[in-house]
């Protein structure tokens, strides 16, 4: 069916079925779910759809940016509206220390990584608490958006001693595969994992819409001594990611 027909209002548009917006988005939804409107598929212009539904192009729009908000609908610069692609979602594990890169290659996944920041820096208060820093001390600091599959994922900031990782840009795909040659691998590490609805910059780096829900995520990672190694500080899509632990019955 062309989707000139199918938003034709004689076939769903009511005057006793609660807002136009409304039932304009759930014609939308429909649209999606039963292939009428693919994935990857550009919406006709506002414009075109105010004239075909008989709605107004106000009315359009609030219906379209409903649809942003629920990550239905992806708007490109100069370019339109278009169906988003669905995420395949990702079960990780809460019971296992392992790095962003031994996850994705346990799924078959391909990772990359776009630089933000990688050097030696003056730490923050923050650090110098979190990592046991002494006054002078500087922090390696690495931040980047991880990619699996060519698909957006997680915006991950990473700070640790410099003694333990001197050189940050040698880190250049897995973290932990470097510190595990430097004999610095953590063994064990406590997560603090927060609901956030994500910041403009955010959401651009993680190809959502502004406002999306994601997970926050603050680790801080020891070595077998004891001591603190690394500072984590990760946003998760919402959408991509489902974080799963084991509970026992304590005896």
């Amino acid at each position: 069916m062309e989707v000139t027909d199918f938003l034709q209002p004689k076939e769903w548009l009511g005057r006793t079925s609660g807002p136009r917006y409304v039932q304009l988005r759930h014609r939308l939804e429909e649209g999606i779910s039963s292939g009428v409107l693919p994935p990857n598929s550009s919406l006709p212009p506002e414009r075109e759809i105010a004239e075909i539904t008989e709605l107004s192009r106000v009315t359009v729009r609030k219906a379209i940016q409903e649809l942003v908000k629920q990550g239905a609908i992806e708007q490109r610069q100069g370019s339109g509206s278009f169906v988003r692609a669905p995420v395949e979602k990702v079960e990780q594990s809460l019971s296992h220390l392992t790095s962003f890169t031994e996850d994705m290659k346990r799924r078959g996944k391909d990772t990359t990584s776009k630089w933000l920041e990688r050097g030696v820096f003056m730490p923050s208060p923050d650090e110098v608490v979190a990592l046991g820093l002494a006054a002078g001390d500087s922090v390696s600091r690495i931040y980047r958006l991880r990619e699996a599959g060519g698909q957006p994922m997680a915006l991950e900031r990473a700070s640790l001693p410099l003694d333990i990782l001197p050189n940050p840009t040698e880190v250049t795909t897995s973290l932990y595969a470097v510190l595990e040659r430097n004999g610095m691998r953590p063994v064990r590490a406590v997560q603090k994992i927060s609901a956030i609805n994500l910041e403009p910059l955010e959401a651009e780096l993680l190809g959502v819409a502004e406002g999306t829900a994601g997970l926050s995520i603050q680790r801080t990672s020891y070595l077998e001594s004891g001591r603190v190694a690394e500072l984590t500080r990760s946003l998760y899509r919402g959408d991509a990611y489902d974080f799963v632990a084991e509970l026992r019955l304590s005896s």
